[in-house]
């Protein structure tokens, strides 16, 4: 074999490994006779790169190959990411590929959700896109609405400072210094009171005591009353109570039935119509003598008899002389 031969034989051996050297570093291994290829679009991959891990379930299965804009109009700006995968494992076309972070300084890498419903997702398929927003995107979208605020908290601060420095000037400023010496003033006035308040509640700190001795005393003695009806009898007595009351009732109702001699009086009025006559005969015959007292009391020598009873003339309250 000439020396050309031999020379030309090394090259393309070289050549080959460069090729798929290079390819090996794009994530390519043209040795691998069942690798697959998907393409994923996204709006912003957010740092993603040629050659970051594609992985499933935790476990690497593929590269990112390439990163391309998408050549159709309609779809200006945006991005199509072209995975390679060296493993079989089967998911169908409804999976996701998710861009996710790995740290604050280990760049993004790419997941995919497995789906399994559906087609079978086979080499040059699309997949569905998404990105995981990691911890800055986070802190910012939550900053975002704080950093309005706080700014219209600056502003209308600042709107207030100068209406306040319009308001605050060399008369209202003199005016507040006045107000401030008479609430010193006042303050003053208060500590003396509180002072005096306080003498006053020394010297009566004797009488305090002796009326919180007293006070003691009566729910002392209070305490012992109440231990006095605890232990009297009390059941007793509200029987007892119970039953002159029972009787007393059952009294009066005789009384008002007219049973027994006072319930007679009180509903008999025969009684009370023998009185009136008794008592208007009474009356006629104290009349009778005071105006006649010769038919009660007669001394005569000479036989005379007193004049008879004369009902006309006790009536009209006259003599029968």
């Amino acid at each position: 074999m000439s020396r050309e031969v031999k020379t030309g034989i090394i090259a393309i051996i070289i050549i080959a490994l460069f090729v798929w050297g290079f390819n090996f570093l794009k994530g390519q291994n043209l040795l691998e006779a069942n690798a697959r290829v998907f393409y994923i679009e996204y709006k912003n991959i957010r740092g993603l790169n040629k050659t970051s891990t594609v992985s499933i379930n935790g476990l690497q299965v593929g590269k990112v190959t390439d990163i391309t804009f998408n050549t159709d109009p309609e779809k200006r700006g945006m991005l199509v990411v072209e995975i390679t995968m060296e493993d079989d494992f089967q998911f169908s076309k409804n999976s996701i590929a998710k861009i996710y972070s790995t740290g604050i300084i280990g760049g993004e890498s790419l997941a995919i959700l497995p789906d399994y419903e559906g087609d079978m997702a086979v080499s040059g398929d699309y997949l569905k896109g998404e990105v995981e927003s990691d911890i800055f995107t986070s802190v910012g979208q939550s900053l975002n609405p704080l950093k309005s605020k706080v700014e219209r908290v600056i502003i209308e601060a600042d709107s207030l400072l100068i209406a306040l420095n319009d308001v605050l000037d060399t008369s209202t400023r003199n005016s507040f210094k006045r107000t401030l010496k008479g609430f010193e003033t006042t303050v003053s006035s208060m500590n003396n009171t509180l002072s005096s308040l306080n003498q006053l509640v020394d010297s009566s700190k004797v009488n305090i005591d002796m009326t919180i001795q007293n006070t003691r005393k009566v729910t002392e003695n209070f305490s012992k009353v109440s231990d006095t009806l605890v232990s009297a009898n009390l059941g007793g007595t509200v029987k007892t109570l119970q039953t002159t009351l029972t009787n007393v009732n059952g009294l009066l109702q005789g009384i008002d039935e007219g049973k027994g001699t006072m319930g007679k009086l009180m509903t008999n009025d025969s009684l009370y119509v023998n009185l009136m006559n008794a008592s208007k005969e009474l009356e006629e015959l104290l009349r009778e003598m005071k105006l006649n007292p010769k038919r009660f009391v007669h001394f005569s020598l000479f036989g005379k008899k007193p004049k008879p009873y004369n009902p006309e003339a006790n009536k009209e309250n006259t003599s029968n002389k």
